[in-house]
């Protein structure tokens, strides 16, 4: 493995630390409250990062995400570019990727997902097959609680929660409703409501029942693992630069807060946990990227970004010491985005569970290997009740 980046990807990354250096400052992002900044998005679009990842991959994509989380800058970078130019540049027909892709590198289009699936989420009825590239056409009913950025989203990504089938969905069609939810993080997130919505099925593959073998589904969801992986990573990143930032410049007793020793262990492992998180996110992009299987790096990455993503950042709060508490000091916004990414796609527990099954090649459900995460959780409830009975 060699995560040197290629020319394109390092300029594609100097330029991404630029555009949210100067643009995703303090002020702005408070101007913002829960929405997207705008013009920031717009100049991103303009400078063509969101395209670029067509031509420097997933690790190019993680390399800029890494920029944005150091600046938690407002905008879905990550969502549009998986769920959408990746996603749809990979599984979608030849029509679906003419019309829709322009429109996702400039801007006009924004891209969100529904992941991950579930089974009482949504389901897919009267779907029809085609042979004209574009997939087939359905109807979908079911609601998903919260789906990032859905406010600012054009089109929805939303796998059935039976067959794991992706179904492109237009917010703006009928039967589509969304409600805005306000989320730890500020990601303009909104709750989905389809009823009998109209959807054009993304993915070239078999229709299977069984969601082992529903390979786009899983492609996808590795990808946004390791693509969030990333942001992880560059939030926590941000947080501990203003934290040592913080302690050598803040004295105590005469001397700066970093003389003490226990202050730099703190820093020492926050900076190993971060550097964790970037390695594995790099490694399961690498994997991607080469054409190789990636499900277990994305899984690894995921749970480096769950379980190290929260200690970095409760971390980078504490060593601010009661600043740290306050809502309106920028490394608190680090502490929330850190808090939301540890626990969107699956949180530390569910994803090393499912690594492990994964490892060890233990039966489930469908007959394929796979066991759904609502059977875990089920499992987890019926132990609950079980002790405290």
């Amino acid at each position: 493995m060699d995560f040197t980046p290629t020319p394109e990807q390092a300029a594609a990354r100097e330029l991404a630390a630029q555009i949210f250096g100067d643009l995703s400052t303090p002020e702005r992002l408070a101007a913002c409250g829960s929405g997207t900044d705008a013009a920031l998005w717009k100049a991103l679009c303009a400078a063509g990062l969101p395209g670029a990842v067509e031509e420097t991959g997933l690790l190019g994509l993680v390399l800029m995400l890494e920029e944005q989380g150091r600046t938690t800058a407002q905008v879905p970078f990550a969502a549009t570019c998986v769920y959408g130019l990746l996603a749809i540049g990979a599984h979608g027909g030849p029509e679906q990727r003419a019309r829709l892709l322009p429109a996702l590198r400039d801007g006009e289009a924004v891209a969100t997902g529904a992941f991950p699936a579930r089974r009482d989420g949504v389901r897919a009825e009267r779907a029809t097959g085609a042979t004209d590239g574009t997939g087939g056409t359905g109807r979908l009913t079911g609601t998903v609680p919260v789906v990032p950025w859905l406010r600012e989203a054009t089109h929805v990504l939303v796998p059935d929660g039976t067959t794991r089938t992706l179904w492109l969905v237009r917010t703006d069609d009928t039967g589509v409703r969304r409600d805005p939810v306000e989320t730890t993080a500020p990601w303009s997130s909104g709750r989905l409501t389809l009823d009998d919505a109209p959807a054009a099925r993304l993915s070239r593959e078999p229709v299977s029942p069984h969601p082992r073998t529903a390979r786009a589904y899983e492609d996808v969801l590795a990808l946004a693992r390791t693509a969030f992986a990333g942001l992880q990573a560059g939030v926590c990143a941000g947080s501990l630069a203003r934290a040592v930032s913080h302690t050598t410049t803040r004295e105590q007793f005469g001397r700066p807060l970093a003389t003490n020793q226990g202050v730099q262990l703190r820093a020492a492992d926050a900076y190993m946990d971060t550097e964790a998180i970037r390695l594995t996110a790099y490694e399961a992009a690498w994997h991607r990227d080469a054409g190789l299987e990636a499900g277990p790096h994305a899984l690894t990455a995921a749970w480096w970004a769950s379980e190290a993503g929260t200690r970095v950042v409760h971390t980078g709060q504490h060593l601010h010491g009661g600043i740290g508490a306050d809502v309106d000091h920028p490394v608190h916004r680090h502490f929330l985005w850190g808090r939301q990414l540890a626990g969107y796609l699956g949180s530390g527990a569910e994803v090393l569970e499912e690594l492990g099954e994964l490892i060890t090649g233990r039966g489930g459900d469908d007959g394929e290997g796979h066991v759904d995460r609502e059977d875990r959780g089920d499992r987890v409830d019926a132990a609950d009740r079980k002790e405290a009975r």
